[in-house]
Order: C-alpha cells, then sequence, then structure tokens
C-alpha cells in the first residue's frame, strides 16, 4: 500500500538555530533519573551547529532582536523569507538540554532532509509542555526525546490527553536506546489512557506505508549489539478511534536525523531514520485534518449502554487494541433499530469471553487493528457459546491484516477442524433489509484494488449445523458506522458499511 505526497502543502523552511551547545556528560541530573540502571545509555557529546546564514531564521532560538535600520531598506537588498508554520514542537524539561535535547539539531535537520527530499517546509520550536496549546493547529507534533526517566504532572497529562483526543500527535524517541526514557514513556502513556493498551504497532500500519513504503530497515550495530535482531521497525502506539495518536520509538531516530557517524549507539541508520521521520509527518498530517472533519465522532466515549428490556450484542474485550471505535457499533445498532420493523431492540455490552454473561446475549462482536490471542479458557468458552446457537460477528478494523490474520488463526484454535467459506452473491444475508449486489470502497481500498470503487461486498462464514455461526468481514466497516471511515482504511465507505452492518443484523435474527 502507498499514500503520496498530496498529504502536504508547501511552504517555506527554516532552520533552527542553537547559539552554542555544550559538552553533555554522563551524570546523575536528579535522583532516580535511570542513569544508574541497566540498560541506560548516556548521551554523546553534541557539537554547536554552524551559524546559520544570515537571511535564515531560527525555529527554536533566536539570535536576538534585529536593530531597526536608519534608512529605509533598498529594493535590491535580500529580505528574509517568510516564517514558515510550525510542525513540530520539543518539550523542554527543567533539567537542562542533557535532558530533553541532547541531539540539538534533530529537528531541524529532519526539516531540512524534508526539505530536500520531498520539498515540503516547515519549522520547529521549544517550549515547556505548560506553554504548549492544546490546539493541534498551533503545534501539530509534539516531540520528547531523552535518556533518562521522566514524568508529567497530573495537569500535565490531562492537557496532553485533551490535545491528543483534539486531532494531536505526540512522539517519544528514546535517546540512544536509553531504556530508562522508554519504561518512562511506557508509564506515562498508561496514565494519560488508562483504558487503552500501548501495543506494537505491526508491519501494515499506515505509519509505514504514509509516504515510503517501509518494510526492513537498517539498524546500526549498537541495537544487535542489545539482542534485537529483528529488521523491523519497533514502535509502539496508543490508537484511538483508528488514529494512533502516540508514537514511541523503541530505537533512537535522532542520531539519524542529527547524523552522528557513530555505528554503536542504538538507533536507526540516518537514511531509515529520515524516511521514518518523513512517514511520521505524513501521518500525523492527514490524521489531523481527518480528526478535525469528525470532531463529532471522536468523544471517546460511548453514547450507548445497555438499558433494560434491550437485547444487547456483546463486543469482546481481549488484550489488545478491542475498542477501535467508541461510538462505531452503537451507532449501528441504532441504525438498525431505527431502519427495521423488528420489535427486538438491540442494546451495548462489553464482556470479556470469560464472563459468563455472554450466554445471554444472542450475538459478540469482535474488531480490532492489531494482532491478539485468546486464553484457552476463552477460546473454549466461545466454542462452548457458538455450538449452544450463540453468534459472532467481526471485522478486521480498517481493514488491517494483522487483524484478520490473528483473527483466522484464534478460530483455528476455537475450531480446528472447521473453515471459513465466501459468502455466496445469492445469500439472503444481502437481500434485506437492504438489497446489495455492489457495494462502495474507501479510496485507500480502491487504489489497492486497481482502481475500483465499487466491489461485490465480501463476507466469510463459518458454519455450525449448516448455518453460519461467525461471519467476518476483511474490509473495515465500524469507521463507516461512524459515517468517518480513516483516511487510510481499507474498508467499504460509509453508506456500504452501514447497509452491509444492518443486513448482518437481520441475518442473524431471522436465523
Amino acid at each position: 500500500m502507498k499514500y503520496h505526497a498530496w498529504l502536504f502543502a508547501p511552504v517555506f523552511l527554516v532552520f533552527g538555530l542553537w547559539s552554542s551547545v555544550a559538552p553533555l556528560q554522563a551524570q546523575m541530573i536528579f535522583a532516580g533519573d535511570g542513569s544508574d540502571e541497566p540498560g541506560f545509555v548516556p548521551p554523546v557529546d553534541a557539537p554547536a551547529p554552524p551559524p546559520p546564514p544570515a537571511n535564515i531564521a531560527s525555529s527554536e532560538t533566536g539570535p536576538g532582536p534585529t536593530p531597526v535600520p536608519a534608512t529605509p531598506l533598498a529594493r535590491s537588498e535580500k529580505k528574509n523569507p517568510p516564517t514558515p508554520p510550525v510542525m513540530f514542537v520539543k518539550i523542554k524539561s527543567p533539567y537542562g538540554l542533557i535532558d530533553w535535547a541532547s541531539r540539538p539539531n534533530d529537528l531541524n535537520n529532519l526539516l531540512k532532509d524534508m526539505y530536500g527530499k520531498i520539498s515540503v517546509n516547515f519549522a520547529s520550536e521549544c517550549k515547556a509542555l505548560s506553554d504548549i496549546s492544546t490546539d493541534p493547529d498551533k503545534n501539530p507534533i509534539i516531540y520528547r526525546s531523552g535518556h533518562f526517566h521522566f514524568s508529567f504532572t497530573p495537569v500535565e497529562r490531562k492537557r496532553l490527553r485533551e490535545y491528543l483526543l483534539a486531532g494531536g500527535t505526540i512522539i517519544f524517541n528514546t535517546g540512544m536506546g536509553s531504556k530508562p526514557f522508554f519504561d518512562s514513556a511506557k508509564a506515562e502513556l498508561s496514565e494519560i489512557f488508562p483504558e487503552v493498551k500501548l501495543q506494537r504497532l505491526t508491519a501494515d500500519h499506515p505509519l509505514f506505508h504514509s509516504y515510503y513504503d517501509i518494510g526492513k530497515v537498517n539498524y546500526r550495530k549498537g541495537v544487535r549489539a542489545a539482542g534485537y535482531t529483528a529488521n523491523e521497525p519497533l514502535f509502539y502506539g496508543v490508537t484511538i478511534d483508528c488514529r494512533t495518536v502516540a508514537i514511541l520509538s523503541r530505537w533512537c531516530m535522532a542520531v539519524g536525523w542529527d547524523a552522528l557517524d557513530d555505528d554503536t549507539v542504538q538507533g536507526y541508520t540516518r537514511d531509515d531514520a529520515q524516511k521514518l521521520g518523513i512517514n511520521i509527518l505524513a501521518y500525523a498530517t492527514s490524521q489531523r485534518a481527518w480528526a478535525k472533519t469528525v470532531a463529532h465522532a471522536m468523544n471517546f466515549v460511548d453514547p450507548d449502554s445497555v438499558k433494560a428490556g434491550k437485547v444487547f450484542v456483546a463486543q469482546v474485550i481481549y488484550d489488545g487494541e478491542w475498542k477501535t471505535r467508541h461510538a462505531g457499533i452503537s451507532v449501528l445498532l441504532q441504525q438498525f433499530n431505527r431502519r427495521t420493523d423488528i420489535p427486538v431492540k438491540f442494546g451495548h455490552q462489553e464482556l470479556r469471553l470469560s464472563d459468563p454473561r455472554i450466554f445471554d446475549a444472542p450475538i459478540l462482536y469482535i474488531t480490532g487493528h492489531e494482532t491478539f490471542q485468546l486464553s484457552n479458557a476463552e477460546a473454549q468458552n466461545l466454542r462452548e457459546y457458538l455450538n449452544k446457537g450463540g453468534f459472532l460477528m467481526a471485522e478486521a478494523c480498517c481493514g488491517r491484516y494483522a487483524f484478520n490474520n490473528a483473527f483466522m488463526q484464534e478460530m483455528k484454535k476455537v475450531f480446528p477442524d472447521r473453515s471459513f467459506s465466501a459468502l455466496p452473491p445469492t445469500s439472503s444475508l444481502f437481500s434485506l433489509p437492504n438489497l446489495i449486489r455492489v457495494i462502495g470502497v474507501t479510496p485507500g481500498l480502491s487504489a489497492q484494488l486497481g482502481g475500483k470503487t465499487t466491489i461485490a461486498p465480501k463476507l466469510l462464514a463459518l458454519e455450525i449445523n449448516g448455518q453460519p455461526a461467525v461471519i467476518f468481514s476483511p474490509y473495515g466497516m465500524c469507521g463507516g458506522w461512524e459515517m468517518a471511515q480513516n483516511p487510510y482504511a481499507l474498508g467499504y465507505d460509509d453508506a456500504g458499511s452501514l447497509s452491509l452492518g444492518e443486513n448482518m443484523l437481520m441475518h442473524i435474527m431471522t436465523h
């Protein structure tokens, strides 16, 4: 899959200036900073950058106000170019550059590289977290890099949560692979979003395909010395409503952006670090624009909980990213209740497969983006539920291959002797309450299918006693149920998703 440079808009470039950078020392900067812990990697001395050309303004620190000229400038005199918009804001800490800017030119050099490679031009700034606006338009991407332990205050966590839910993105770069910083970033994300599990981003995540298609990467020898032998980028993320709002890199990107010529550090090579940085910008930019258009669906609350007298659909909770959209299934159930004359009205609950209450639910629903596993007890409970006449409705949110593959693998654990087969076009599922012969697809899926804008609906079924007990869509639908499919989604369009979801519910109720 490939996503191109339409995500960017041309503006003018500015490079940051640091007046001087003191040599960094491997030292304790505060009690409990992690400098005495296994896996700590101290910063490496960073040389001061050369002074910028006279006509280039600084985006990180400034040389001071320019004196007003005694006489008006002549028309032939060179004028400073307009200042470009800020894209990255580097978070300061009270412990000095050794803590938050051990590679002081990382963002400046990344921006310079972007300008040279893809002709997009942005500025960066450095601010304390308390000075950063919660409006993502003013600081689209927040960046925190370091080697030591760190923590945010409760007030800062609240501000960050507000900022991220409004469309912002935060990037944590683990300086030289230093584990105390990595551990702190994980801990802080769990505090900011206790209801969302930090997950490894798998190879099909759009972050790795937003500009460059990045599968394998080249690491420096220091990463191998640390015991990591794979060739895939190692990123973790917090994903909310199909948008990854927080990205944590286990290995250092800054040494590639700042062009440190040292193969022993724990980081990416220069070329791959730059490509990853460009992809982060492409992904965050497109997702911020999309988040603004679907703000009504981004409240991060479930508007419909089960009520007395309703038959409920139980969404399956599992260890992983089990809730990809926070209103999707509720919106589908509400639309189905309005659309049909079925006297039964659906409600919505969230249950683990180990919960005996699943046997009171006529329908289970499961979705996700990333890989997951069921325990043996969960698999056994699901088998018993389906054998007793229960029904499982499943979909790979955004059409993500990682969930698709994991779901098929876990269903083999549930029913080793059964296989899925495609529902034929003549199935009654495609007739009521909506007649569906072809269905619209998202731009992402259209591009993958060679430009097709409509296809025959594709659903897979697993039968028990001659009737479908599990229906699975390998293409995403729940974003469409919210009328807000993600721009990177491989799925059905909004109208098609609702029609197909309604038909699935009708088929279950009448069979």
